[in-house]
Order: C-alpha cells, then sequence, then structure tokens
C-alpha cells in the first residue's frame, strides 16, 4: 500500500498535500488509543510514550486535522468539544478530511477519557503557538490548567506538566509572567498534596524561572531550599533546575558550587539542546573567572558555539592578562550582549580579578618596581593612581595573592623569590579536585541507571519482550524531536 500511494503522489503531485494529512490524523487516532490503553490499566509509561509520539508530529498539525481529531474522540455539540474547538478556525475542507478509522475502536462519545481530554488541550495549545496566536494560546492554556486542577489522576499527571510548562512559556512570550506566579504556586501546591513527583519536578523549574527573570533571586533560593526533595524523574527538569541553581549561587557568591551546578548541567544536557548549553556555558565561564581561573580554549571552541561564545573569549583573554583597559573595551564592546545574558553585574565583579592578574603578572617579570610604574601598567584611570596603586598592591599582598613587600620609604614592590611550587600542597589539592570530580561523575552514572519495580523477579514473555523492544526503538527514533521541543 506504501507502493501505490507513492506512486499516486509521483504522478499527481495535486494530491500529495490531502494524503498527508489523513495520515496524520491517523497517527493522532493510534496515539489516542494508546492513552485510553494506559489510562485503563495504569499504566504511566504509555502516557509519556504517546507524548514523546506527539512532538514528531507537531510540524504536521493543522486546523483542519485538530478538529477533526476532536469530532473522533469527543461527540459534536458536547460540552468538552465546545471547550476545545472555539480556538481552533472552521475550515471548509473540514468535512472532507474526517477519516474512519477501521482498524482503532474510536472512544465513546459520552464518556470522554480525562487523559485524552488533556491531550486535545496540548494538541490545540501546540498548534497555536506554532500558529503565534498568542492571545488564543494563553486562554486555551489557562481553560487547561484551571481543568487540571479539578484532576486528580496520576495517567494525567505527565500530560499536566506538559501544559504547565507551555502555560509559563506564552506567558513568558507575552511579558506576563509576574501575573500566573501566584497559580503557579498554587499548583505547586496541589501537586505536593498529590504526591504528583513530575508536576513538582516541572512547577519548581518553572517558578525559579519565574523569580530568576525578575531578578528576585533571594525569594528563588527560599523556595527551592524549602522545596521537597526527591529523585529527578526528567533529565531535561534536572538540567534546568541545576542551572537555576547554579545562577542562584552564583549571585550569592557562592562560586565552587556555581561552577559545579552549571558544569554538570551542561554536560548532562541533550547534544540537540544547542541553545541551553550555551547559556550553561556562558555562565560557567564568568564563575570560573570569577574563581581566578581561566578556562581551556576547547570550551570556546565547542561546535555551534563559537560565534556565541565569542564576546567571553575576548573577555577571557583580557582577563588571563591582567590588562585592564583591553577588558573595559571589551565590556563596552559587547555590553548589549552581556546585558542580554545576564552577565552585565558579574563583569563588574571581575575588574578586581583583572587588576589582581596583571598585578601577578608585574610581580613575576619584576624583583622591584615603583608604584607609579605599577599603576601605569594597570592603567589605572583615576585622581591619585599611586594611592591607589598602592591600596590594591597592600590588598593583594594580605590576601596571599603576590608574594611580595612594599617599600613605602622608596614608593615600590619589592617582589620576592618565586619558590617551587611541587613543595606546597597546591599540586595535591588540585589532585584532588580531579578525582573528586571524577568520583562524582562516576556516583551519577550509577545513580542515572534506572529500571521498572520488581523486574529481577518477574520472567519476560516473548510478547512483553517484542512490545518493549518496539517501544525502545520508537523512543530512540523520536528522542531527537523530544529534546528540540524541551529545550
Amino acid at each position: 500500500m506504501t507502493q501505490d500511494v507513492e506512486m499516486k503522489d509521483h504522478t499527481t503531485p495535486s494530491h500529495s498535500v490531502s494524503s498527508a494529512v489523513p495520515s496524520t490524523l491517523q497517527h493522532l487516532k493510534e496515539i489516542a488509543s494508546l492513552i485510553e490503553t494506559g489510562s485503563y490499566f495504569k499504566e504511566v509509561r504509555r502516557i509519556a510514550r504517546a507524548v514523546r509520539l506527539t512532538i514528531a508530529l507537531r510540524r504536521k498539525l493543522t486546523a483542519s486535522v485538530l478538529l477533526s481529531f476532536i469530532d473522533y474522540v469527543a461527540c459534536p455539540g458536547s460540552e468538552p468539544h465546545a471547550r476545545l474547538s472555539v480556538y481552533l478556525p472552521e475550515e471548509d475542507s473540514h468535512e472532507m478530511e474526517v477519516e474512519t478509522a477501521t482498524s482503532i475502536v474510536q472512544p465513546s462519545a459520552k464518556h470522554l477519557l480525562p487523559e485524552i481530554e488533556m491531550y486535545c488541550y496540548l494538541l490545540v495549545l501546540l498548534f497555536l503557538i506554532d500558529q503565534k496566536k498568542y492571545k488564543e494560546a494563553k486562554a486555551c492554556s489557562s481553560a487547561g490548567i484551571a481543568r487540571v486542577k479539578n484532576l486528580n489522576r496520576r495517567t494525567v499527571d505527565v500530560i499536566a506538566s506538559r501544559l504547565c510548562f507551555y502555560y509559563s512559556y506564552i506567558h513568558e512570550l507575552t511579558g506576563d509572567l509576574a501575573e500566573i506566579r501566584g497559580n503557579l504556586l498554587a499548583l505547586h501546591r496541589i501537586a505536593t498534596l498529590r504526591h504528583d513527583e513530575l508536576g513538582q519536578e516541572t512547577l519548581l523549574n518553572l517558578l525559579l524561572r519565574n523569580y530568576l527573570h525578575y531578578n528576585l533571586y533571594d525569594q528563588a533560593e527560599k523556595l527551592r531550599s524549602k522545596a521537597p526533595r526527591f529523585e529527578a524523574h526528567s533529565n531535561q527538569q534536572f538540567c534546568r533546575y541545576l542551572f537555576y541553581l547554579g545562577k542562584i549561587r552564583t549571585i550569592q557568591l557562592e562560586y565552587t558550587d556555581a561552577k559545579e551546578s552549571l558544569l554538570q548541567a551542561a554536560r548532562k544536557a541533550p547534544v540537540a539542546a544547542l541553545g541551553f548549553r550555551i547559556q550553561c556555558n556562558k555562565w560557567a565561564v564568568m564563575v570560573r573567572l570569577l574563581l581566578g581561573e581561566i578556562p581551556e580554549r576547547t570550551m570556546f571552541m565547542q561546535k555551534g558555539m563559537e560565534k556565541a561564545l565569542r564576546p567571553y573569549f575576548d573577555l577571557t583573554n583580557a582577563v588571563r592578562i591582567g590588562d585592564l583597559e583591553l577588558f573595559r573595551n571589551v565590556a563596552d564592546k559587547f555590553a548589549t550582549t552581556f546585558s542580554a545574558d545576564g552577565t552585565h553585574n558579574l563583569i563588574v565583579r571581575l575588574r578586581h580579578n583583572v587588576i589582581r592578574t596583571g598585578l601577578r603578572n608585574i610581580s613575576i617579570s619584576y624583583s622591584r618596581i615603583s608604584l607609579a610604574d605599577v599603576a601605569q601598567k594597570l592603567r589605572l584611570n583615576s585622581a591619585n593612581p599611586v594611592s591607589d596603586a598602592e591600596s590594591i598592591v597592600a590588598k593583594a599582598i594580605r590576601d596571599g595573592a603576590i608574594d611580595a613587600t612594599l617599600d613605602h620609604g622608596n614608593g615600590c614592590m619589592v617582589s620576592k623569590e618565586t619558590g617551587d611550587v611541587y613543595s606546597t600542597t597546591e599540586p595535591q589539592l588540585a589532585f584532588n579536585s580531579r578525582i573528586a570530580f571524577c568520583l562524582n561523575m562516576h556516583n551519577e552514572a550509577i545513580r542515572a541507571l534506572r529500571f521498572p519495580p520488581n523486574t529481577h523477579n518477574e520472567k519476560e514473555s516473548a510478547e512483553k519482550r517484542r512490545e518493549r523492544q518496539q517501544q525502545e526503538q520508537e523512543l530512540a527514533k523520536h528522542i531527537q524531536e523530544e529534546e528540540d521541543d524541551d529545550f
């Protein structure tokens, strides 16, 4: 049959579009059947699989296909049908595109399953967002969320979490995130009372994003510290949580913890989530510079990131050589980029690190140098550069950044002889840090190995094995589309 369809499409191109539409509708009906089966047998994995399969069909959704699908799952004229179809425009070809599925049993029109109803809300919302009909999308998402609050079913949780995600996303697109903060808090409380861990995970990230969007870092930390702790159920949500945690830790001057969270988020993120990994690397570069580290060049040469990370590469070069004038030029040149990334305040903090790096280079190069020359080499633009240079050198000596002494009488800095670094504990500390990183990565890999409960007590039949292998193949096929949608 596939060959016949391909021959018809080749000989009569005018029918290619119309033949593709029933195929999309047929896929939606199969997904609805999968959701119905998962609902009856209380199998959440089937519902999650149905949501994953939907991602591949997102670009093929049209108003006529959605109207036909709503007619299929809900009786025309019923209350659910009226609630869903009001967001879609009527089309003349709608009557022609209704397809009867002989191989699939149609759900009863008298009793529309809540899982299928929520799935219809998700489909309509995806279509409206792709069509950039933000006003209708906001109304549809609000109606779907109001319906979710009244459904306490674990098989609805997977679809409900996606609805919450797009509910926040559409309000972010329209600049109305502050309006839904109270509603998100109420949804998080409901998910906690219902022990909906996936919903808690998703809503916690949405609330953190909401707070950080308005630079409310204190409120975000209070919420994060008091939220229930549990094992992550979604890798995408866990990556988001690590990223938000890294941003909070950075603002709170906890650079070591922030660096670990940001690098872990970048490492765990899917390869297709390029934009997310770029943001993680931008903040990780800033944190490492604030820690006094210089990121490796390979960090800026990652595939697809060269252009986006170019401002941070120039900034790192200015910090590495300790050139304050070059640092100012880079900060002014890319001020718009740094403001858009939310790292402008971190660059203000970084100025002190540039001065200390330049001073360290001077102390290594000169055994004795006047404070006037220090001010000139650091390019201190102030009313009294010599006095400022003296204060900077004194603070660097006190903090242990340089090994030198101040000769106040002659107005100069005297550097001490450089000792053997291997006679200190610095190599041991660096070695311990690398060992701890490797052990942490190994432990995370062990924890990431998940298996269905009680599988060691059950013998898998041939039919179940075939079904599991089919599910794994479909999951591998559509995982790329899912990752693009999530990030």
